[in-house]
């Protein structure tokens, strides 16, 4: 099954055997060359392939990582407002006092009587944000919102406060009766 036209050559007596054979060996030759091309044509798809896929499954891990933190967000900001709301202090028609405090770099106020403030004041009780609205919460509470988030707790003073060395006011204590 050799080549009809190299088998005319051959008996015509214009080519020998080894020229016929060395014929052959250079078209294997280049059929192998040509497969092996081919193969790395092959292997760059797969290796195009392979990197698209670990670059999706990259993307996707971020993607659920982002989705998981703002899960464990939004559950944490549920737990915040159900202790907010199971544990804030009653205020009624009785509350006359004006409170006013910083929050966000905003005056807010809430409106409490003379003994919450006192409480507010000696650091036993402390405010709380909840839905753009402010409430009055327990030490314990306090202390339970500012280990799940700091920044819903608006007004509550766990440390004493010091005082500078080289302040030159110093010597005057702001009175606790102020209104501003």
């Amino acid at each position: 099954m050799g080549n009809p036209f190299q088998d005319q050559l051959l008996k015509a007596g214009l080519v020998s055997k080894k020229q016929v054979h060395k014929a052959k060996q250079e078209q294997n030759k280049q059929k192998k060359q040509q497969r092996s091309k081919k193969d790395k044509i092959i292997d760059e798809d797969k290796l195009k392939a392979q990197q698209a896929t670990a670059e999706k499954a990259k993307r996707d891990r971020e993607l659920n990582k982002k989705k998981e933190d703002q899960a464990r967000q939004k559950a944490t900001s549920a737990e915040i407002n159900q202790l907010i709301n199971a544990n804030c202090i009653a205020r009624d028609e009785n509350c006359e006092v004006v409170y006013n405090f910083e929050h966000n770099k905003k005056v807010k106020r809430i409106i409490i009587n003379a003994e919450m403030k006192q409480h507010i004041v000696q650091g036993r009780l402390g405010i709380a944000s909840i839905n753009d609205r402010y409430e009055l919460v327990t030490k314990k509470v306090a202390e339970k919102l500012q280990q799940r988030d700091a920044s819903r707790v608006v007004i509550y003073d766990s440390e004493t406060t010091t005082v500078d060395e080289n302040d030159p006011y110093a010597a005057y204590e702001i009175p606790d009766d102020l209104d501003w």
